[in-house]
């Protein structure tokens, strides 16, 4: 079968689900949800994968594709009519992080409530109690992370033998943090009949390895340049003295829209958005050392708008699909390309436009030249000093002084803490976002059309 044609990420395909074939019960979920447009990669794959064929799906983050497996998935399992049995799920989607997890199961859900189907999470650092209870009620699509379930599955609380669906979700990620050993131990006990996808940036570290083992002919479809950013990325690279660094980090984070810093370790995740909200920016951190509720409260606050500065590590952000992210700073360089690349992915998502900043010393001058050679971008550069014009260009408006004294009166949400620095804080239009003509134009045209899950 012709391969659907390559169409550029973020613009929204002619014509909507029905024309692809998309059942009418799903149809009218995703109506209910305002999702009438689909993004590339769903036209390109849905076709095959609603016919049941293995699919290898090729395309950057935030493209659209958790619907693109999602839809097929409960429409085969609508379809077959078996019916779900304690401990043996019908689909499996595993994902490499908890994050992911829980943001897959966000699409899903909605899709498989309107098909009568059951759904449900399994991964690490929380209790495996009430996991076990809901495999033993019996559920039909599990989303998983790989060291979880294989020990639920040593536990004799769960079996795979009933899958008749399997995704892979992210799986150049789950190769970089080690997961593919696992993930074909978890294959293994699938049966072979079953329909297979796998969805990635890229094809390396052993991921071809995978398609070739456990892919029958997959039918492949890139619909993006694995490597490129998307046009709307615009990047940046600001070079400081030292001790400049942590005044100019400050001045980044104090716009009005959603900022993503990335630091290379937790611990300095924790301290620089405990510094930040000190210092009146309303900040939560995402790493590694937080416990998986004070980690979902976090994500929940930025998510929500109530903090617009989340400060994460590279692991812990793998899976944070958050809209509207109108700034990425990396506030300590990555010594990797595709580092790079995925943590500049969390903004310009989707057709958004979005800015990203490198933040670098002299001294990293020439790692930060060859890290934006691999990455094949060519940064706006500027060496500039606290205060610079070129800061307040990248930042637009900053939030109004009175909003920075209300957060910096209130509790600090960095490690976990549960009340939000916005607590005393009067509300403001537009959930923290900039105020700017242009992004209020850039909204209203976003608001204009339907918007698809990621």
């Amino acid at each position: 079968m012709p391969h659907a044609p390559a169409q550029p990420i973020g613009h929204p395909s002619a014509g909507g689900f029905a024309a692809l074939g998309v059942p009418p019960r799903l149809l009218a979920a995703l109506t209910a949800q305002h999702i009438t447009s689909p993004f590339p990669i769903q036209t390109a794959t849905l076709p095959d994968t609603l016919a049941g064929r293995d699919v290898l799906g090729r395309g950057r983050t935030g493209s659209g594709k958790t619907l693109a497996f999602g839809l097929p998935l409960v429409a085969r399992l609508t379809e077959s009519g078996t019916p779900r049995t304690a401990r043996r799920p019908r689909a499996l989607v595993l994902v490499p992080t908890r994050e992911l997890a829980n943001q897959v199961h966000a699409t899903l859900e909605p899709l498989a409530t309107a098909a009568g189907l059951r759904s449900t999470v399994v991964f690490g650092g929380v209790g495996q109690n009430p996991q076990v209870s809901k495999l033993r009620q019996g559920v039909d699509v599990l989303i998983a992370c790989p060291g979880r379930l294989e020990d639920l599955i040593g536990q004799g609380h769960c079996d795979l033998g009933a899958v008749e669906v399997t995704v892979l979700d992210e799986a150049d990620h789950m190769a970089d943090m080690g997961f593919l050993p696992g993930v074909k131990r978890l294959l293994d006990r699938t049966p072979k009949r079953g329909q297979r996808m796998l969805f990635s940036a890229t094809l390396d570290n052993g991921v071809d390895v995978i398609v070739r083992r456990y892919l029958d002919a997959p039918v492949t479809h890139s619909v993006d340049s694995v490597t490129a950013p998307p046009p709307s990325m615009t990047h940046h690279v600001l070079e400081v003295v030292p001790t400049d660094k942590a005044a100019v980090v400050r001045e980044l984070a104090s716009g009005q829209g959603r900022s993503l810093l990335f630091t290379r370790t937790k611990h300095a995740a924790k301290k620089l958005a405990r510094q930040l909200s000190a210092a009146g920016i309303p900040a939560v951190d995402l790493q590694g050392n937080l416990a998986q509720n004070a980690r979902e409260r976090n994500l929940a606050a930025f998510t929500a708008g109530d903090v617009r500065v989340l400060v994460a590590t590279d692991i812990a952000a793998r899976g944070v699909h958050v809209d509207e992210i109108e700034l990425v700073v990396h506030v300590d360089p990555p010594t990797e390309h595709k580092a790079y690349l995925h943590r500049s992915g969390r903004t310009a998502r989707a057709g958004a436009e979005g800015v990203v900043v490198t933040v670098m010393t002299t001294e990293q001058r020439r790692d930060v030249a060859d890290l934006v050679r691999r990455a094949q971008i060519k940064p706006v550069r500027a060496a500039v000093r606290p205060g610079a014009a070129e800061i307040a260009e990248l930042v637009g408006e900053p939030a109004p002084v009175r909003h920075l004294a209300a957060a910096a009166s209130a509790p600090s949400t960095a490690g976990g803490r549960s009340r939000s620095p916005h607590a005393s804080e009067p509300s403001r239009p537009g959930g923290g976002r900039r105020n700017r003509p242009r992004n209020r134009a850039r909204r209203l045209s976003r608001d204009a059309r339907s918007t698809n899950a990621a």
